[in-house]
């Protein structure tokens, strides 16, 4: 599966991975207008191998699959 993955002006480390580049339509309006503009950052393959940084690689896959997107925020401090 690949993705896309966009950077929100808005929203200090808080991304936007998409199935296809440019494709915001599964994407509600209210959380496009709350990330303010989006940035591509990268393009990824995302595989069952893969590890991310921040976000469990199967969870990625299986929003976008449900939802059509996925919503990576930034890491909670304590």
């Amino acid at each position: 599966m690949y993705c896309t993955i966009y950077k929100s002006a808005k929203k200090d480390d808080t991304y936007l991975y998409v199935e296809k580049e440019g494709d915001f339509s599964r994407v509600p309006d209210s959380l496009l207008q709350l990330l303010g503009g989006l940035e591509q950052v990268m393009e990824l393959e995302l595989t069952p191998l893969r590890k991310l940084a921040r976000a469990d690689v199967e969870q990625v896959r299986a929003q976008l699959r449900e939802q059509g997107y996925y919503l990576q925020m930034p890491p909670k401090t304590y």
